[in-house]
This record gives structure tokens, C-alpha cells and sequence, in this order.
């Protein structure tokens, strides 16, 4: 994408109603005025609240909330010029429970308070496989703190990945912490009892991935109560 382009997204980004972009300062002094206040003051209800981290264009942010009109979706990601084709999508189609947030997601718990989520989907992260870039992978122990935070009680995690490494790394991590895991496969196409919210959204690159027989793989998990 060239440079105009990008910048023309960033500028209509500004006018678009769903979304947020915080600043610096709102962010790093908890000043942000929606951290708590998510489903009255964007939302206006009281329905649950599912993030998508990573959203990349939104796809999967903008189908689930056509899908499930009464939850409200938070697609989550540092490039706006991405998620700018899913924002103008919702606003195209009068989708009033989706929003989209520009940020680092590893300042996730600036922007939303204690139990403020109901779920989370983390949909083909990068995998970040060199041991220098662990730090980096939304799975690793670090982040899942971050989530356990800000999730309800018994709020549910879902990892979508065509990488076998993220998918193993983050089911032995979870083991090790003794996190209940709800379900697992490493081939969910390939998999007659898969839910079926898993295979009914395919993201543009994963049609390509199963075009070339790349299998999918899927983890859905929640915290123990401490």
C-alpha cells in the first residue's frame, strides 16, 4: 500500500465513529475516559464484549458481530490503514455493535478495566518463532496475565493459527499453568466435531492457506479462578 493511501486512511480513521484512537498521555496515565465505561458510553447497552486481537482488516471483527448482534466486538490493532477496510464495512452496513481500537495490544489493560470482557479471539497471530521474539507472542505468559485481567470470571480465549508452533507453544504453556483447555485440534477442517463458529469465517489469506492444504489450528480456553 503506498504512502498516500495509508495516509488517506489514517485520515478518514478520524471521522469514523467506531473507531478509537488513543493518545499517548489518556493511555499511559489510565486517563482513557472508556476504560470501564466501554458498553455504556461506545456501545450504549449492556451486552458482552469480545475483543479481536490483531485484527489485521477486520474481517473477522465485522462478521462476528453480523453474526452475533447481541454482543458487541472491539477489533484491536496498531495499523489503522489495515482495519480501516473493516471500520468503513461496519459503517457501510449500519453494524452498530463492532468498533475498532488502534493501539499496542500489550497496553490492553489501559483501555479496559477489571472483568470489562466477556471473550477474546486471537486469529492468526504472527508466531514470532525466534526464542528473541517470545516476548512478543500474544500467547506468551506476560499477555495472558494481561487477559486474565481484564476477562469476566470463566470469559473464554480463542487462538485461530496456521502456525503448528504457536498452536503447541501456547497449548504446553497453558498446560504448564494448569488453565483449563476447553478444546483442541490441529486440523479443525479436517475435524467433523469442530464448532462450527470456528470454520463458518474465513479470513482472505486463510482461503489461501486451505487453498494449498495448510491446515488450521484451533485453541479455545479460559482461566482458573485464583
Amino acid at each position: 500500500m503506498g504512502s498516500k493511501n495509508k495516509l488517506k486512511r489514517f485520515k478518514e480513521n478520524e471521522t469514523f465513529a467506531n473507531v478509537v484512537q488513543p493518545t499517548r498521555e489518556e493511555i499511559f496515565q489510565d486517563t482513557h475516559q472508556l476504560k470501564g465505561n466501554w458498553r455504556t458510553n461506545f456501545f450504549k447497552n449492556d451486552h458482552p464484549i469480545v475483543l479481536e486481537l490483531g485484527c489485521g482488516k477486520g474481517e473477522y471483527t465485522v462478521n462476528l458481530a453480523q453474526q452475533y448482534p447481541e454482543k458487541n466486538f472491539i477489533g484491536f490493532d496498531i495499523k489503522g490503514a489495515r482495519f480501516w477496510r473493516g471500520a468503513k464495512t461496519a459503517l457501510e452496513n449500519n453494524l452498530n455493535n463492532v468498533g475498532f481500537l488502534r493501539m499496542q495490544i500489550e497496553l490492553i489493560t489501559h483501555v479496559f478495566d477489571q472483568n470489562e470482557v466477556d471473550e477474546i479471539w486471537i486469529t492468526f497471530p504472527d508466531p514470532q518463532i525466534k526464542y528473541k521474539r517470545t516476548k512478543h507472542r500474544l500467547t506468551n505468559r506476560e499477555f495472558l496475565e494481561k487477559y486474565k485481567t481484564i476477562l469476566k470470571p470463566q470469559g473464554i480465549v480463542h487462538l485461530k493459527t496456521d502456525s503448528e508452533f504457536m498452536h503447541g507453544y501456547t497449548l504446553g504453556l497453558l498446560q504448564g499453568l494448569e488453565e483449563e483447555i476447553l478444546y483442541a485440534h490441529h486440523d479443525v477442517y479436517g475435524n467433523d466435531h469442530t464448532p462450527e463458529e470456528v470454520t463458518r469465517i474465513q479470513t482472505f489469506y486463510e482461503s489461501q492457506y486451505l487453498e494449498v492444504d495448510k491446515k488450521i489450528t484451533y485453541v479455545r480456553f479460559r482461566f482458573r479462578s485464583t
